[in-house]
């Protein structure tokens, strides 16, 4: 065996954090561990999972792309791993620079595990035209690099390939092989009853534009033990601290909205960590809605499910891997569930998943990784190691006024005001060093104007939420 073979290989993976990374639900949405979608977290927890060997160590990047890391980079890594969702499309345009520039610095291999172009449902890139330089300099990058580009379906190869490129390979998304080249999934019973436990999920778009809300509505009337999942930062902040800062997140007719039946009602969570997800999961009877991968985390845990597919980014997974689907835009308002359900058809999903499996870790070795399932111990080290952790529990709509329910936030926002206190102070002797006292003075007022300033930022996290919740119902 050859040194390069038995020295371990340290792995960077572009991820919001490592799934053994345990923090607060506070601390979590403060720091945005999921980048705004905690669906992101489902595919890079699985692609920490793969790449996990006795040969390999995969360490957490982070999600904010920093170019200048570059040296520290090439010196401490032997890969660079990048897991991505829709990022071919106009909102992600600065970040895919960021990232190019980076690229442009590494002397390392950077393989791209799955990213997928962002179109409406016809396919249609037009909306694309004018970011085709970014995404051509990006895949030009990247292959300069690697064997090959993964991407997660037929529109995004398709689009890549009509720029000129050849080394595409559809390889789909890294969550569906979390558990390797097995694939079971069975319904639970032959139809759904008003009794069964229904989780829907949906984003603001599809709620506001394609008429999810009435969906949502009309299967809360029916089904008791409906619950919905949000996915979003803005919507974990509605559920935690019962406000954000975010517009979108005015949208009454979305279940996070503390307005909302279901909010009230206390059938509305989101998970900061995928294990959470995923086990809470399992006591469900089946799932459907617009997120793809709050779908794909219900089938992780055994859940029948239905994506109703509002874009491209869906739609070709949902094709690739043979999830049940309907285009949104073609879904009756008053479709009940147990109508999906009943038509929803899993044969496909399952018993093409060992070739689909064999195509993606055939794309990992062409490009230089292994994969746990093939050199490794299946992921039992990971499993176990996860099981041991302390996970915090799902975020849960703010309707209690208890001192349990109320004390990890106070605690939060006073050591926030510390924080913001220090570093009030620490940017006054700055300031004094270079402009004086006088000047000083002068810009932020006499004695305790700098703590209040800090209090006041301190207070807007929970002081308006909390002054509502213990508001006397009028």
């Amino acid at each position: 065996m050859t040194d390069e073979l038995s020295r371990q290989r340290r792995i960077l993976l572009r991820s919001g954090k490592s799934p053994f990374d345990v923090a607060s639900l506070e601390q979590s949405l403060d720091r945005d561990v999921f980048a705004t979608n905690a669906g992101n977290l489902i595919f890079s927890d699985a692609s920490h999972k793969i790449l996990t060997t006795p040969r390999a160590e995969v360490f957490s990047n982070g999600i904010r792309t920093d170019p200048s890391a570059a040296g520290r980079i090439n010196e401490e890594y032997d890969v660079f791993v990048v897991p991505l969702a829709n990022a071919f499309r106009p909102t992600f345009e600065r970040p895919l620079k960021r990232m190019t520039q980076l690229i442009k610095k590494l002397r390392i291999p950077v393989v791209v595990l799955g990213v997928g172009a962002q179109a409406d449902l016809k396919y249609d890139a037009t909306r694309l035209k004018a970011m085709e330089p970014t995404v051509r300099e990006f895949v030009t990058e990247v292959l300069n690099r690697s064997a090959s580009i993964g991407v997660r379906g037929e529109f995004t190869e398709q689009y890549l390939k009509n720029m000129g490129f050849r080394d595409v390979e559809v390889i789909g998304c890294p969550s569906m092989f979390m558990n390797g080249e097995t694939f079971t999934l069975e319904k639970k019973s032959e139809s759904l009853t008003a009794e069964s436990r229904i989780s829907v999920n949906g984003s603001h778009s599809a709620v506001r534009s394609h008429g999810l809300d009435a969906i949502i509505r009309q299967t809360h009337e029916r089904y008791p033990n409906l619950r919905f999942v949000g996915q979003n930062l803005l919507e974990a902040q509605l559920l935690h601290w019962r406000e954000t800062s975010n517009p979108i997140g005015a949208q009454t007719s979305m279940p996070t909205h503390p307005s909302h039946p279901m909010y009230r009602e206390g059938k509305v969570r989101l998970y900061v960590d995928p294990a959470t997800w995923i086990d809470e999961l399992r006591a469900f009877d089946f799932s459907f809605g617009s997120r793809i991968h709050g779908n794909i985390a219900a089938l992780l845990a055994g859940v029948p499910s239905t994506v109703l597919c509002s874009d491209s980014r869906t739609l070709e997974l949902c094709r690739y891997f043979g999830i049940p689907h309907r285009k949104i835009s073609e879904t009756p308002k008053n479709i009940d569930p147990a109508e999906l359900y009943e038509a929803a058809d899993f044969s496909e999903l399952v018993n093409g998943h060992k070739e689909r499996f064999l195509r993606f870790t055939g794309f990992m070795e062409r490009n230089g990784l292994e994969n746990t399932f093939h050199h490794g111990d299946s992921g039992k080290a990971f499993d176990i190691h996860m099981s041991k952790l302390a996970l915090p529990p799902a975020v849960r709509p703010w309707t209690e006024t208890d001192p349990d329910s109320l004390s990890s936030r106070f605690s939060f926002m006073q050591s926030r005001m510390n924080e913001l206190s220090t570093e009030n102070a620490l940017l006054r002797s700055q300031l004094e060093k270079k402009a004086g006292p006088v000047s000083i003075k002068l810009q932020t007022g006499e004695g305790a104007a700098a703590w209040p300033s800090a209090y006041r930022r301190a207070r807007r996290v929970v002081g308006r939420p909390v002054r509502r919740l213990l508001r006397p119902e009028q």
